[in-house]
C-alpha cells in the first residue's frame, strides 16, 4: 500500500461525513515537534498514533496528544495484558504500508485495527496529524474526527511529558 491511498481515504471518509479540513503539505517531518511546527499549530493539537501489539497477538491503534507519553500500564490494566509493545517498523509497513510518523489517527475503515483514544484528545479544538506520509497533514475539529473515527474505547492512558 503505497500512501497516497491513505491520504485519498482519509479524505473521501471526510467529505462523505462533511467534514471541514484543512490539508497541508510541508517538508518531511520525523518528529512530532517538527509536525507541529510545519501545520503551525501547538503541539498538544498533534494527534500521535501508536500501534501498539498485546499478549493476544493483535495489533490495536492508540491516540494521544502529541505533548503526552503513553502509560503503557493504564492500557494493560484496561485491556488485561501482562505485556504491550509497540510494532516495530517492520511490522509497521507490512502491516499497513506506513512508515513511523505517518499513521493516521484512524482504525476501521482506513487502517484494519480497533482505535483507542486517550481521553485527553477531548479537551483540544482542533486535531492535527500526518495522513499516510511525512509530508501531508489534516487538521479537522476534534467534535467531527469524535463523530467518525469511531473509537473501540476512550480512557486515560497517557500523562504529560
Amino acid at each position: 500500500m503505497s500512501t497516497a491511498p491513505v491520504l485519498d481515504a482519509i479524505r473521501q471518509l471526510l467529505n462523505s461525513h462533511g467534514v471541514a479540513f484543512r490539508e497541508v503539505h510541508h517538508e518531511p517531518t520525523l518528529t512530532s515537534e517538527q509536525s507541529a511546527l510545519a501545520r503551525g499549530e501547538e503541539l498538544r493539537v498533534g494527534g500521535k498514533a501508536l500501534l501498539l501489539k498485546g499478549d493476544d497477538e493483535q495489533y490495536r491503534l492508540f491516540v494521544l496528544p502529541a505533548d503526552r507519553k503513553l502509560d503503557s500500564a493504564a492500557i494493560r490494566k484496561r485491556l488485561g495484558f501482562k505485556r504491550l509493545r509497540f510494532a516495530n517498523a517492520a511490522e509497521l509497513e507490512s502491516l499497513t504500508g506506513l512508515v513511523p510518523g505517518s499513521v493516521p489517527p484512524f482504525g476501521r475503515p482506513i487502517l484494519p485495527f480497533d482505535l483507542y483514544l486517550d481521553e485527553a484528545i477531548r479537551s483540544n479544538e482542533r486535531i492535527a496529524f500526518n495522513a499516510g506520509s511525512l509530508t501531508d497533514s489534516i487538521i479537522l475539529p476534534v467534535a467531527d474526527y469524535l463523530r467518525i473515527a469511531l473509537p473501540r474505547d476512550s480512557f486515560a492512558f497517557s500523562a504529560l511529558g
